[in-house]
């Protein structure tokens, strides 16, 4: 059948309605074994992997918010939105969105759903707005099965921020929420980056795992060090945006970005996804072509080119966006209100942070060195002094400045302070809030000088 005559058939039966195609489209994912078994997995697993998390001495503290897991119900949906970014929900998109199209090839059906439907508009249609609900589903199960987790094994307790700060349970509730919804559009780029693998590559694993294969590509991209708005033009961006919910205040530029950005990929992808399928024979296997291939590779290169250019436009970002003086203050502002929370687990005097007059020096790669960009090789000395006390307060930490702006500072003493993973306390030992501080530096902000 060529498309010539796809087009007589269509243009003398007139197309079934966007009703039925959309009825046809439903049947045919709920009756998928696939599908059932996702919706069960992400409805169980997500909440299982929490409560044995909680009950595990030994955490992921690798993972943003993973020390906190026994200490806040909230901290196992973070830990599992971190990890769902990175790799689930990529695998996701590529057996939702991606095999919507390459299963008709697979099972040889692209003729009879055509001659049933009439209308390869209305085919493409159905077949994403389908896909994107049913991955909606499986991101909303995800989130509620780990959130129930946490919140069952440990409790609705207060989380730890990245900048110190003690959120309360109402608030971290709502920055949760925002955190999953954050990553939707990020989540919808790859479910369009699938739909296009699949309507060019067709039943080609190939096309089927586009999604993965760019997951894994920009997860190794993710670590360069790049320029913060070639970092953030990125279609993945989404996936780690969140993080900055989670700082009072929060830092609402990047997640903004981000979903901007990714909602701009979603668009763009689908068109060409979408042109493709209408105006050429890709559904009946016709493999990719020089034309269409160019026509990919010159949409993404725009597109991250585009973004960059408007970030660089509109946003005061520099460089990799990690500088000493917004490092500086980041981590003195951290160690200032655990230094609080330490206070109160020792029975100590509370000090408010601006009593506190906490400031932070840091150096990277010695005196030589340029103190700019990430690395592991940042040293700190943070200064502090309590009211009505001569002495000056001095503690050392020792920094590994990821590429997206998150840090671990680990203390490198005094012992008293910073020194030791726990601390005595009247009830006993308790984890020292000093001992290892998680920190986010806002990529977007203007590099300020120290």
């Amino acid at each position: 059948m060529s498309a010539v005559l796809d087009r007589r058939v269509e243009a003398a039966a007139g197309p079934a309605s966007w009703r039925a195609v959309l009825g046809l489209e439903i049947a045919k994912t709920a009756a998928q074994g696939r599908i059932q078994a996702l919706v069960a997995l992400c409805a169980v697993v997500p909440g299982v992997v929490v409560v044995g998390l909680s009950l595990q001495s030994t955490l992921p503290t690798d993972t943003v918010f993973g020390r906190w897991i026994p200490a806040s119900g909230w901290a196992g949906a973070l830990v599992v939105l971190a990890f769902c970014g990175t790799w689930m929900l990529p695998l996701l998109t590529a057996v939702v969105a991606g095999d919507a199209f390459a299963q008709e090839d697979r099972l040889g059906t692209w003729r009879h759903l055509l001659l049933a439907v009439r209308s390869r508009r209305r085919i493409f249609g159905a077949k994403v707005a389908i896909a994107a609900a049913t991955l909606l589903m499986l991101v909303v199960l995800i989130a509620v099965s780990s959130v129930v987790g946490g919140l069952l094994s440990v409790g609705p307790h207060p989380l730890v921020g990245l900048d110190g700060t003690v959120l309360t349970s109402h608030a971290v509730a709502v920055r949760v929420l925002a955190a999953w919804v954050s990553v939707l559009p990020a989540t919808a780029a790859f479910a369009a980056i699938g739909v296009l693998g699949a309507v060019l590559a067709g039943r080609s694993p190939l096309g089927l795992l586009a999604p993965v294969v760019v997951g894994l590509g920009l997860q190794l991209l993710q670590l360069a060090p790049l320029p913060a708005v070639v970092r953030l033009a990125l279609p993945s961006a989404g996936f780690l945006a969140w993080r900055g919910l989670f700082t009072a205040p929060a830092q609402t530029a990047v997640p903004i970005a981000g979903a901007l950005v990714a909602t701009i990929w979603t668009v763009v992808l689908l068109a060409i996804a979408r042109h493709c399928f209408v105006r050429t024979e890709t559904v009946l296997g016709e493999p990719v072509g020089a034309a269409r291939a160019g026509l990919v590779a010159a949409a993404v290169a725009a597109l991250v080119g585009g973004g960059a250019g408007v970030l660089a436009a509109t946003t005061p970002a520099a460089g990799s966006g990690i500088h000493r003086a917004p490092l500086e203050a980041s981590l003195a502002e951290s160690f200032a209100h655990l230094y609080r929370r330490q206070s109160a687990e020792l029975g100590r005097p509370d000090v408010a942070e601006a009593d506190l007059r906490a400031r932070a020096s840091c150096d990277r790669g010695g005196p030589r060195g340029v103190d700019d960009g990430p690395g592991h090789d940042w040293r700190c000395v943070v200064r502090w002094r309590l009211p009505g006390v001569a002495t000056i307060g001095r503690a050392i930490y020792q920094l590994d400045v990821a590429p997206d702006g998150r840090y671990v500072a680990d203390g490198d003493g005094p012992t008293d302070v910073n020194g030791y993973f726990l601390v005595r306390t009247d009830l006993g030992d308790a984890p020292n809030p000093l001992w290892q501080v998680d920190g986010l530096v806002d990529l977007l902000a203007a590099p300020t000088k120290g």
